[in-house]
């Protein structure tokens, strides 16, 4: 594989908690500029599938790249440097409650200690006015709602200019108006080139800011295409996601519970 390709690619990467398979010959790969959303139903493993990306899990076996380095293999130091790369937008915002929404926003550049305090200010400032909460700057977590939140969490992964953003269920628990400006702000993402992945099942969301899906079923990769070749694949697993029937009844209720169980551990 060529050193200079662009983009996060995962190789027949096999992945087992306590010899339970959660992803078997899995491949995925995460195009430069687009929007990719993994799908599946609950525990199957998404967001596992992230924590492999940023190397906080190791891979059974098989290969995970990031732009045409591979990661599994890297000493701790080295791992590090190739995770600045990416930032993630954590399903509940994830911000310190303890700090004010500049101190969160800036948290990263005042840990790695290379830029002055002016120069963080002035970034978190703008990161801030890119999401619309500018005049939130000195107001702490709890005093914003819930869609503010993801906003200042998408300010924050911003402030490091990551090349990739991983979204965990961006939209989970918003009225329509978070939902909108979640999407209005992925939209913008893409037209200033970053490349994002999406973990989620709104699917509404899904649609309006991905160009390429990946379906994971009983810890395989049964679908990776377009909107159009998703909807229209025959495969049972998708059709029932889509359009759950009499069949759909209960059927996940154990596979859930023992799947999350050890994708959190």
């Amino acid at each position: 594989m060529s050193g200079l390709e662009k983009g996060i690619r995962m190789d027949k990467v096999c992945y087992s908690v306590n010899g339970r398979q959660i992803l078997r010959d899995f491949d995925l790969f995460l195009e430069p500029g687009l929007n990719r959303t993994i799908l599946g139903v609950s525990g199957v493993g998404k967001t596992t599938i992230l924590k492999l990306l940023l190397g906080l899990l190791p891979v059974d076996s098989g290969e995970i790249t990031i732009d045409g380095r591979e990661i599994s293999r890297l000493k701790q130091r080295d791992l590090i440097l190739v995770r600045k790369k990416i930032a993630i937008v954590f399903q509940g915002g994830a911000l310190f409650d303890s700090m004010t929404v500049g101190e969160n926003v800036g948290y990263r550049l005042f840990e790695e200690g290379t830029l002055s305090q002016g120069e963080i200010e002035a970034i978190v400032l703008e990161k801030l006015s890119f999401v619309g909460l500018e005049q939130t700057i000195d107001l702490y977590p709890a005093e914003l709602s819930g869609g503010m939140k993801k906003r200042v969490a998408i300010a924050r992964a911003l402030a490091a200019n990551p090349d990739y953003i991983f979204f965990d269920e961006p939209t989970t628990g918003l009225d329509p108006i978070g939902v909108y400006n979640i999407c209005n702000l992925m939209q913008r993402l893409q037209a200033e080139g970053k490349t994002t992945l999406m973990v989620t099942h709104d699917m509404d969301t899904a649609f309006k800011v991905s160009q390429r899906f990946s379906f994971l079923h009983n810890a395989r990769l049964v679908f990776d295409g377009t909107k159009k070749e998703l909807l229209e694949f025959p495969a049972v697993e998708t059709q029932e996601f889509f359009s759950p029937s009499t069949k759909s009844l209960f059927v996940n209720n154990t596979i859930e519970k023992v799947t999350e169980h050890e994708t959190k551990r």
